[in-house]
């Protein structure tokens, strides 16, 4: 691995001199970048901006893209980068929670109020000092990107008010922050493997399940699903992380075309998401789901007894600060 660090740096060295020509057998380096989803999705928007300005900016540069977890789930994906047998990654936070605990307080429901707030709370001082974080668990956190907020869908009937969830039996993912809020509402929520998921709506067995708009729309939830509620219970963000093998031996001025190639990515994924707030509803209604907005301040006020629990996990001064972020 030290040998690989020191390759690199030298790599970036001759770049910088202008050397790459005369050695063409070192004028390339690949570096592997790993995602769940596929090409088309909001994680293969950002891994393709992330190489085109890395490659623009380092020509010395290739990123080769792995997506539909090619090289194993989030978890070993993780792994994978410590260890540096895989180079760059662009993960969902659920995946982090485990290396940086911190980062989970973006995943309490009902603390953004759009994603414009979500975004400015990620670009400043906040989420800038949790990426800080990473270094010191064996990863790079180059940038926040995002996965945008996640809805409702159920088949029993429209939900716009707290009273209307209670009693659905609603899929949420095993996530114990969300389930706490679900529960608050009254939800019977039933975590589940996402696989299991479509069978079990299929069958009855689940009213309904909850995702950000880029899923319900590519998984084509119209066939299963009759309503959609914009709850945007909860955002999710996304990282770009880098391995420290492949970070470390960089020069200053080459690990900054890093970081830009991570706001890049971060970027194309939030257009991504704007895109599908509007088209993806278009198609969604187009295919016969019936759609609905919510009394957001209502849920907001209706999962306030279990902030304390939050308060008690994450600090309750950090937890203020995000939610009054302006």
């Amino acid at each position: 691995m030290h040998h690989g660090k020191k390759l690199i740096g030298w790599l970036a060295a001759a770049t910088l001199a202008g050397l790459t020509a005369a050695t063409p057998v070192l004028a390339q380096t690949t570096l592997k970048m790993a995602y769940a989803l596929s090409e088309n999705s909001h994680y293969g928007a950002g891994a393709t901006a992330f190489a085109k300005t890395l490659e623009a900016s380092m020509p010395g540069f290739k990123i080769q893209q792995f997506p539909n977890s090619q090289l194993g789930g989030e978890r070993e994906v993780i792994e994978g980068l410590q260890l540096g047998t895989i180079d760059l990654a662009i993960v969902s936070t659920g995946a982090s929670l485990n290396f940086v605990p911190q980062t989970g307080v973006f995943d309490i429901p009902f603390l953004f109020r759009d994603l414009a707030h979500a975004r400015k709370v990620l670009d400043g001082k906040i989420g800038q000092d949790m990426l800080a974080e990473f270094p010191k668990r064996g990863l790079i956190a180059l940038a926040w990107g995002e996965q945008g907020f996640r809805h409702l869908t159920n088949n029993v009937r429209p939900v716009k008010e707290p009273a209307d969830i209670k009693g659905l039996k609603i899929r949420t993912t095993e996530n114990p922050i969300h389930i706490a809020a679900f529960r608050e509402l009254g939800v019977l929520a039933t975590p589940m493997a996402w696989p299991e998921v479509a069978t079990a709506l299929q069958q009855g067995t689940i009213d309904g399940q909850e995702n950000p708009l880029s899923v319900i729309v590519s998984v084509k939830m119209w066939q299963l699903q009759k309503y959609l509620s914009l709850t945007a219970h909860v955002y999710g963000p996304a990282l770009v992380l880098m391995s420290p093998a492949a970070y470390n031996g960089l020069s200053d001025a080459d690990k900054d075309k890093f970081k830009a190639a991570g706001v890049a990515s971060a970027q194309a994924m939030r257009q991504f998401v704007d895109q599908v707030e509007k088209d993806g509803l278009e198609t969604l209604k187009a295919n016969g789901m019936q759609v609905n907005t919510v009394d957001h301040a209502a849920f907001v006020k209706a999962v306030q007894p279990i902030y304390p629990q939050y308060y008690k996990q994450f600090g309750q001064q950090l937890v203020e600060s995000i939610r009054d972020t302006q």
